[in-house]
């Protein structure tokens, strides 16, 4: 088992987070004294500023929280100042993000894997669709901040939330026009460049709403895109001429990238009497990709002779290898729904209908290009630098001919060159079509009702779901030569130079990435070549799920003690259809599976004073295995009895838990709170080889329960543990302008491991994938005399990402990353506000390693962003 917490145990670093974080219990004095830009009206103080409003709505709302919970409110002209949710989420305790080419994408609440983290949209339960449809998780890159008015991470669960939740279920809120009669208008413009690459940012919104308290309008959009330049480095290792670790091959790689987040939200609701409210509310969002790759994989390990040690080399006659495409990778989610909320004298009920389309598409054809003989290179190497091994000198290769044969013989090293030439591609050059989509409807019944007694309050209800989910995963099976289509990859070398901030050592130029897949469009087409045709059959899936899910709670108000106590059952069932290919003969292939699981929780809130909230609570939760792992297509070997598969037998994870926190709300606006939690999971997710031990691949009489399955499997049993420390508070009691200055900050400690069975039948041990052992998420904020300004740190260490050998033990790690943000308000009035966000200023190089840091598999960065505007409130 790996640890990557620089020596430091689970309990030291717990002690150095209370230390570290303890001064902020003085910050607040004995009685709120307000600065300049607060009103104070007897016990009630009138917040003006936008980082300010929403962190007093943020800490009212937990602090009225039936759960354990953390908050993030749009702050005052109505938006998120972040381009995407997954960013707006890092400033609460204990979240953190997985990207993707320097982009947040993926939240892992309390640094757990992202599977463990579901996702509700006005209490509607969403799935994701992930690229190959390997995951579950929800793509908050597709999802724009401005759409959203409240997010709420529910970290401990009650029974009318979905149990689909190991660590936590996020819940986002849209707007609502009523409470603000007349007629509103927000939004921003703003523009601004990326620092690696020079490309452009832009972004807009607008929402536009009107109330006249009966009738209620909401309609907005907004709009965000990025010219990207990815620098990118990736390497394999292997034993080297001397006996020591050494590089296989360099790879060296550009991506130039336009991406672009667009949403449309749209809300009408209906409130006829207080309390009494039907509405009709409709999101789209799409998150486009076009990236164009130029990449050169210099074949260390394939040279004639020469030496190759880990820090450095020389070496005769290395092939090199390139890649180029120009990739459109899409997200789409149409996400609609009506309902009610009424409530009467003593009781009420809320009842929704939901669909969801979500869309997950990948058209990727990848051109792959190889030199050979005397186009074949010679060089040195020096890397004295992990990170960046550095082609010191390249040179051409030299070549007798055998006077018999007319092979090349005796290469040996030629004449120095500057460059690599991309033209030399002469080897054998083809196209890796990768082409996938995933596309899943939803439809959603959900019903809450309540009823009130003096002190007691019953709460009862149920959803419906019924999801089908159609795809194909990632193949590499199928290839087209260019020779076919009559396309020479050489004909489209540029001479534009790399805009790069690493180290090259060799010059490169641009491929015309655009050109090339236009023309090889044109010419699969004139060929009558569909590459999506070239997918195996045994490759897709079709599934459709069905849920079922009553609950019944209670509600005890006991003085200053409230408990919130109940269960709620979930009847699962799926139908699993798929082709199993079988020494090329193709087999239809249906599994059905269904269970039903009780998900008690209890959740415990004690009001040790006016300032100070005690809660205790325990729950029972699950998390259900990817769509593309349990697919029943398959690839099966009758000779060999070897079967490579979904693994439709999964189950899902089940976790039962505890929650605990302290709560003490500052006087003023502020909170200094300690949540720890502890979770035992079992059958934990994982891919290995095992035995099939079912019946899922039978077919005409074969009995292939004892065949070897290499899938994802349920594993033994885990824990997963930690400690969360948050305060915010403004410092408003200290004189004149330094009244201004305030803090947010969250530091979250963690440990967990599982237990798994190799292909042996031993028991070994590994950390969760994406599981960070310390994650920090800091702001030192000013706000006064109309200026608002946040610095925001986050910070990770390292976590393993994909478990080596064949699911279990060490394998490749992220490594620990920082994210320096700067934002700048000036309110010029009432209506206009001119900002500054200022992201990624550390410049950040973010790192994945085999093992150990000393062995890099891939290093990348982005730069940093810069983006200026206009906000303006009606």
């Amino acid at each position: 088992m790996t640890r990557n917490s620089a020596g430091l145990s689970f309990k030291h670093k717990l002690i150095i987070g209370t230390a570290l974080l303890s001064p902020a219990m003085l910050a607040g004095p004995a009685s709120a004294q307000t600065g300049t830009d607060d009103i104070e009206e007897g016990d009630v103080i009138v917040v003006t500023g936008s980082i300010l409003e929403a962190q007093q709505a943020a800490i009212a709302e937990k602090r009225e929280a039936k759960n354990v919970v953390d908050v993030a409110s749009a702050d005052s002209v109505g938006r998120f100042p972040d381009e995407n949710i997954a960013a707006a989420l890092t400033r609460l305790p204990g979240v953190a993000v997985q990207r993707d080419q320097g982009q947040a994408r993926y939240i892992q609440v309390r640094g757990a894997p992202n599977r463990w983290t579901s996702v509700s949209i006005n209490g509607i339960p969403q799935t994701g669709t992930d690229e190959g449809s390997a995951g579950r998780a929800y793509r908050f890159d597709a999802v724009p901040a401005v759409l959203l008015s409240e997010l709420r991470v529910n970290k401990s669960l009650t029974p009318n939330i979905t149990a689909e939740a190991v660590t936590a279920n996020v819940d986002l809120l849209t707007y609502s026009a009523l409470g603000n009669e007349g007629f509103t208008a927000s939004g921003d413009v703003g523009y601004g460049m990326m620092d690696l690459g020079d490309g452009e940012q832009r972004q807009g919104s607008l929402r536009l709403g009107w109330s006249d308290g009966t009738w209620g309008i909401v309609l907005g959009g907004s709009h965000y895109k990025r010219e990207q330049v990815t620098d990118n480095r990736e390497y394999g290792y292997s034993t080297g001429t001397d006996g020591t670790i050494a590089p296989t091959d360099i790879d060296v790689r550009s991506y130039l990238l336009d991406r672009e987040t667009n949403g449309l939200y749209g809300n009408i609701e209906f409130q006829p009497v207080d309390g009494q409210v039907f509405h009709v509310r409709g999101i789209y969002t799409e998150f486009k990709d076009d990236e164009q790759r130029n990449a050169y994989q210099f074949e260390l390990d394939e040279a004639s002779s020469g030496t190759r040690t880990s820090t450095g080399g020389d070496l005769v006659n290395v092939p090199v290898d390139g890649a180029f495409n120009d990739a459109k990778y899409r997200n789409r989610n149409l996400i609609l729904s009506t309902g009610a909320d009424l409530e009467f004298d003593d009781w009420g009920l809320s009842a929704q209908l939901g669909y969801t389309r979500t869309e997950n598409s990948t058209y990727l054809p990848l051109t792959l290009a190889t030199t050979g003989g005397a186009n074949n290179v010679s060089l040195t190497y020096d890397r004295s630098d992990p990170n960046f091994p550095v082609i010191t000198g390249l040179y051409a290769t030299d070549f007798d001919v055998d006077p018999i044969t007319g092979d090349l013989i005796n290469p040996r090293r030629g004449t120095a060159i500057d460059r690599f030439d991309p033209t030399s591609f002469n080897g054998f050059n083809f196209i890796l079509p990768i082409v996938t989509e995933t596309v899943s409807d939803s439809m959603t019944a959900k019903v809450d009702l309540y009823k009130q007694w003096d002190d007691f309050t019953v709460r009862f209800g149920g959803l419906f779901q019924q999801r089908d989910i159609s795809g194909n995963i990632f193949n590499d099976a199928g290839i087209v030569p260019l020779a076919v289509i009559g396309q020479n990859v050489n004909d489209y070398a540029g001479s534009a130079p790399w805009d790069t901030g690493f180290p090259l050592g060799v010059s490169f130029t641009y491929t015309d990435n655009e050109a090339l897949d236009d023309d090889q469009q044109r010419l699969l087409e004139q060929g009558g070549i569909d590459l999506s045709d070239l997918n195996p059959p045994q490759d897709f899936f079709d599934q459709k799920e069905t849920i079922f899910a009553p609950y019944l709670m209670g509600e005890f108000e006991l003085g200053d003690l409230q408990i919130i106590a109940g269960a709620r059952a979930e009847y699962y069932k799926v139908r699993n259809s798929g082709t199993a290919s079988t020494g090329g003969i193709l087999t239809p292939l249906t599994f059905e599976d269904d269970y039903f699981d009780l998900f008690p929780s209890v959740n415990l809130r004690y009001n040790v004073s006016d300032d100070i909230v005690l809660r205790l609570a325990g729950l029972r939760g699950t998390a259900r295995p990817a769509y593309a792992a349990v697919r029943i297509g398959s690839a099966i070997n009758d000779v060999s009895e070897v079967i490579e598969s979904g693994n439709p037998a999964l189950k899902p994870e089940y976790t039962w838990g505890v929650d605990a926190s302290f709560e003490w709300y500052l006087p003023g606006n502020g909170i200094f709170s300690v949540a720890a939690f502890h979770r035992w999971v079992d059958d934990v997710l994982y891919t290995g080889t095992q035995r099939v031990n079912s019946d899922a691949f039978d077919s005409d009489g074969i009995d292939r329960s004892n065949y070897l399955l290499s899938a994802n499997f349920n594993g033994q049993s885990g824990t997963v543990s930690g400690v969360e420390f948050n305060v915010q508070h403004q410092f408003d009691f200290l004189p004149g302008a330094l009244g201004g200055f305030g803090v947010q900050g969250g530091l979250t400690l963690l440990d967990g491991e599982f237990d798994a069975l190799d292909a042996g039948g031993m028991v070994v041990t590994s950390d969760f994938p994406g599981l960070s052992d310390t994650i920090v998420n800091a702001s030192v904020f000013y706000e006064k005399y109309g200026i608002s300004a946040r610095v925001s740190y986050q910070w990770r260490s390292d976590y393993i990402d994909t478990v080596g050998g064949l699911g279990i033990g060490d394998g490749e790690f992220r490594g620990a990353y920082e994210n320096l943000d700067v934002t700048l308000r000036y309110k010029i009035n009432d209506n206009f506000t001119v900002y500054a966000d200022l992201a990624n200023l550390t410049d950040e190089i973010y790192t994945a390693f085999d093992g150990t840091s000393d062995f890099p598999v891939e290093v990348e960065q982005i730069g940093a962003r810069y983006m200026f505007g206009l906000r303006f409130d009606f």
